[in-house]
């Protein structure tokens, strides 16, 4: 497993003819967080193969999980106000990344989102726990989905998760990964993986 962590302020580095035609599409914002993020994505992993960033076989078109070539692995990648968070590996992965401070208005998104099960473990805690709770619980989520390519909507409250064996499950499909979560820094991060082959995947590799 290989993981990095860079800051949304680098450079942009060279993106495809396709990539580029995607971006132009997209309204400003995301078209530079498109563009930062395929970017950087095909430049760490041309350090893994040691080929030029634009001949990784990547398609990553806007709004779908990205894919990588048969025999290239698996990578996943998130983003917040000031970080891109990347992980590959052999095998499938999610990742999820968020501001630990991040404002956000954590009652709404617990009765909108979260289980019965969920809602009631967290609202015993008090405000002050309870909005950092919330938004680690949201990560790890996010990066299960992710590692099973689902859908928010219909997979968050599928599946549930265990701090003390790292171990998340989804109820309907039965899935059983494991999610290493850190607070990293201003981060929350979540890392989603096949319980079979990754035991301590903590290293970072700073951009």
């Amino acid at each position: 497993m290989a993981l990095w962590l860079l800051p949304m302020q680098a450079a942009l580095k060279p993106i495809t003819t396709q990539e580029a035609q995607w971006a132009n599409q997209l309204p400003r914002k995301r078209s530079q967080q498109f563009t930062h993020s395929r970017g950087c994505v095909r430049d760490a992993l041309s350090t893994l193969w040691g080929i030029a960033p634009l001949d990784i076989p990547l398609q990553a078109p806007p709004g779908e999980p990205p894919v990588l070539a048969n025999g290239w692995g698996h990578v996943s990648f998130s983003h917040c106000s000031d970080a891109l968070f990347i992980g590959w590996s052999p095998k499938r992965i999610g990742v999820d990344i968020e501001k630990a401070d991040r404002f956000f208005k954590a009652d709404q998104l617990l009765q909108r989102y979260f289980s019965t099960k969920d809602k009631i473990a967290l609202q015993m805690l008090n405000e002050e726990k309870r909005r950092p709770a919330i938004l680690q619980e949201w990560v790890t989520k996010e990066a299960a989905i992710k590692w099973q390519r689902g859908a928010l909507m219909k997979d968050f409250q599928e599946w549930s998760f265990c701090k003390n064996s790292k171990k998340a499950i989804h109820q309907t499909l039965g899935y059983q990964i494991t999610v290493q979560n850190l607070h990293h820094k201003s981060w929350f991060i979540a890392i989603a993986f096949d319980r079979s082959i990754h035991k301590h995947p903590h290293i970072i590799c700073h951009g």
